[in-house]
């Protein structure tokens, strides 16, 4: 395995751990010019080059139109628990992870990030944590990609 840059980087991508075991937050190297960007928000290998191996299975995209719109908690059981990858297409939020797992050292701790077109980070949040958002500015987009399909009756 490809070892890390020593500012965490991988194939473009700067991973950060935060301090809830397993959360990471995530900024993918944006190129630009006159014409306009382009970056890769995500990409198997550098990932699995990073240590983070999931196979993602459904992308979500939410529209929230009015500031302080709430999304979540959410938070679903085995055998539909989730792995996320959340980032903002349009707009900002603050966005929250709480750690349910009963035997993590952190359970019940929670961790803020804001989330937003301009800065370009995404947040990691594995099984086990509870996910919700606060938007900043009308009009958000946020798009999350999760590794098990949703499923109301574990939700």
């Amino acid at each position: 395995m490809k070892k890390p840059s020593p500012d965490g980087r991988q194939g473009g991508c700067l991973f950060e751990d935060l301090e809830l075991s397993g959360l990471k937050l995530v900024t993918p190297k944006k190129f630009g010019d006159e014409r306009g960007f382009f970056c890769e928000t995500h990409n198997e290998k550098t990932w699995a080059n990073a240590g983070l191996n999931f196979d993602f299975v459904q992308d979500n995209h939410s529209l929230s139109r009015d500031v302080g719109t709430v999304r979540g908690l959410h938070f679903q059981t085995a055998p539909f628990a989730q792995d996320k990858l959340v980032r903002v297409v349009s707009g900002r939020i603050l966005d929250v992870a709480v750690d349910l797992r009963r035997s993590s050292p952190t359970f019940g701790r929670h961790v803020v990030v804001e989330l937003s077109r301009e800065n370009w980070r995404q947040l990691f949040i594995p099984i086990g944590f509870a996910h919700g958002f606060v938007t900043l500015e009308p009009d958000t987009e946020v798009i999350y990609k999760v590794t098990n399909f949703y499923s109301p009756q574990h939700d």
